[in-house]
């Protein structure tokens, strides 16, 4: 009897020692992934999941259920901007090799610096821009990461604003002669617009129910890639002779498309909310969206720079649409393409600017459908403001763009991988680290060419195709 007891009372004690023991492990995971939970995002916890060995990091708030196609459609339409109808207007200043190399290395360029993203991302278990700036450099890295995230996107809502007023007021020229109604005006227009279309749309929870009308925007800009291919085989051509590099005697006009092609897959700020919502989200799957996105537009954009170019030579001007016909019918129905294309782009680009400003005012507070609403509306209205009544409004944004946007493509993604990626996992003086470091100094070229090129705008007077 003496002797069961003790047995049953050895194997009591091996049962407690044993729930220590996992104890002591969860406690040690719990640890491990603290400094992730107090930077975790507004409604984003966290459960450890095993899989394969590794513990993975994921969301428990929802599952996301974007679709691999959709999320294409929409990191797509985020990159695509108006900046495509300028494309042919730089190819005219650096000729048909040295644009396609300039093309090609920003693409490459691009796809990397989402490669950083994304691993950074995947170090901390966060999928939030703003929260990476936290974890790098503590609240003040986030206040900057959001900051510019808002300054950036809120230009480019701006831009496509304002060239939404500039097509339609041109159709109004091209469709009503001296008639003067106030419902083709561009700036009535675009309130219209905006409160029918844009704000329902940016009402929306998810941004991955955003992707039918990304896909939507994208056929309206095939369609114009389709007429301009078109377009290439039945005008007449001047007199000139096709340009494989150019060596333009005004070295600047050759240098100013530098940033206008640079700046042309601007998409990042989209990137980890589109990872967020992903269907079986993993960095590799969200790597291919990435790509294959940005294999899509670079197609997009050097097929319409090249048939642009060779339709119209050295005598293309700075937007494309302007070099064609006024009565022509498929032009005037590619130029409203262009429009629609245009206005579906805003509410994906609004995004990303909410969040950066939940991050900023309310990091801690759950999702509200009040806040959510509130916010989409104080920003249609500023923007709508601005563009209204503020005629600078795009030098101004020009300018903040031209640190913004090298900022969210080579700036933040690098520092951020140097400084969240562990010295134990990659040393300072590891191939992918030196590669990073390299990319952020790339990233301070490109601004402070961006911002020379814009002084020189402002002090002569003169005036250069727009960006992304």
């Amino acid at each position: 009897m003496q002797d069961e007891i003790e047995l049953k009372t050895e194997q009591l004690k091996y049962i407690i020692a044993t729930l220590q023991t996992k104890q002591n492990k969860i406690i040690l995971l719990i640890l491990h992934r603290f400094d992730a939970l107090e930077n975790i995002t507004e409604g984003d916890t966290f459960l450890p999941n095993k899989s394969n060995g590794k513990i993975e990091t994921q969301f428990t708030d929802f599952v996301g259920k974007t679709s691999f196609g959709m999320s294409i459609f929409n990191l797509s339409n985020a990159i695509l901007g108006s900046g495509i109808l300028g494309l042919a207007y730089a190819m005219a200043n650096t000729g048909i090799i040295l644009f396609v190399l300039l093309l090609t290395s920003m693409a490459i360029l691009s796809a990397y610096s989402i490669h950083l993203l994304l691993k950074s991302a995947g170090v901390v278990g966060i999928r939030a821009y703003e929260q990476l700036g936290n974890r790098a450099f503590g609240r003040p890295g986030k206040i900057l990461a959001a900051s510019i995230i808002t300054l950036n996107n809120i230009g480019g809502k701006i831009k496509y604003i304002i060239n939404f007023i500039s097509y339609s007021q041109r159709q109004k020229d091209m469709t009503t002669d001296k008639a003067n109604y106030w419902f083709v005006d561009g700036r009535y227009l675009i309130i219209i617009i905006s409160v029918l279309v844009i704000l329902p749309l940016a009402l929306m929870k998810r941004l991955g129910y955003l992707g039918y009308t990304s896909g939507f925007s994208l056929s309206c800009m095939v369609f114009f890639l389709i007429s301009v291919i078109y377009k290439k085989f039945v005008t007449e051509c001047p007199e000139e002779h096709t340009k494989l590099i150019t060596i333009n005697p005004q070295v600047r006009n050759t240098a100013f498309t530098i940033p206008i092609i640079a700046f042309a897959f601007v998409c990042h700020p989209e990137v980890l909310p589109i990872y967020t919502e992903l269907k079986n989200p993993s960095k590799k799957r969200m790597q291919k969206v990435a790509n294959i996105s940005i294999l899509t537009m670079f197609v997009m954009y050097l097929v319409t720079a090249i048939f642009g170019y060779l339709t119209f030579y050295g005598n293309v001007k700075s937007e494309l649409l302007e070099m064609y016909s006024k009565k022509d019918t498929l032009m005037l129905c590619v130029r409203l393409a262009v429009l629609i294309a245009v206005t579906l782009t805003v509410p994906v680009v609004l995004f990303p600017i909410r969040r950066a400003v939940l991050q900023l005012l309310f990091p801690d507070k759950p999702f509200h459908w009040v806040r959510h609403i509130s916010i989409a509306v104080c920003l249609l209205f500023l923007v709508n403001l601005l563009v209204i009544f503020v005629p600078n409004i795009r030098d101004i944004f020009g300018f903040i763009g031209a640190t913004s946007a090298p900022s969210l493509i080579f700036i933040l993604p690098g520092i951020f991988y140097i400084c969240i990626v562990p010295e134990e996992q990659e040393p300072l003086k590891s191939r992918p680290k030196i590669q990073a470091i390299a990319f952020v100094t790339l990233g301070f070229i490109f601004m402070i060419m961006s911002i020379t090129f814009i002084i020189i705008e402002w002090v002569t007077g003169k005036k250069t195709s727009g960006g992304h």
